[in-house]
């Protein structure tokens, strides 16, 4: 969750939402990492995860992700939910959770629908404080500046 956290601090640094996500080969090494490109890309789907998943998909050549566990600083929204589903990442790890914007244990809770192809392990709250304050932070200095 560490490198995921960086991840979240570059996207803070160039003005992104600081989210960030890391995926891991079964034998945990890093094969992909990305940090929110929304404004950079001007690309509502820019996400840290999606991003993260284009990647680790090019790195193996692949479009299923099996065995890949995702690291991401903020319970994935809807859309990441279903692109985690889709690429078949088997563990999903996740800091913050997002009572507004989130799809795993929030909002529509994609894993617990009937219609879910593939409901990967779900933890949630790893460094959830930390997470947490990196976007606290964000949007607190950008109230000020507003």
């Amino acid at each position: 969750m560490q490198q995921a956290l960086l991840e979240a601090q570059a996207a803070a640094e160039r003005e992104e939402v600081p989210v960030g996500a890391i995926i891991v080969d079964a034998d945990g090494a890093i094969i992909a990492r990305a940090g929110n490109q929304v404004l950079a890309d001007h690309d509502p789907t820019a996400h840290a995860e999606l991003l993260a998943i284009r990647a680790a998909a090019h790195t193996l050549g692949s479009e299923r992700l099996t065995g890949c566990d995702l690291y991401v600083t903020l319970e994935p929204c809807p859309m990441c939910a279903q692109a985690i589903s889709f690429a078949r990442i088997r563990r999903l790890y996740y800091g913050a959770a997002d009572p507004k914007g989130g799809g795993v244990d929030n909002g529509p809770s994609l894993y617990n629908q009937p219609t879910c192809h593939h409901e990967p392990e779900v933890y949630g709250g790893m460094r959830e404080t930390e997470a947490a304050a990196l976007l606290q932070h964000f949007f607190q200095s950008r109230r000020q500046t507003s």
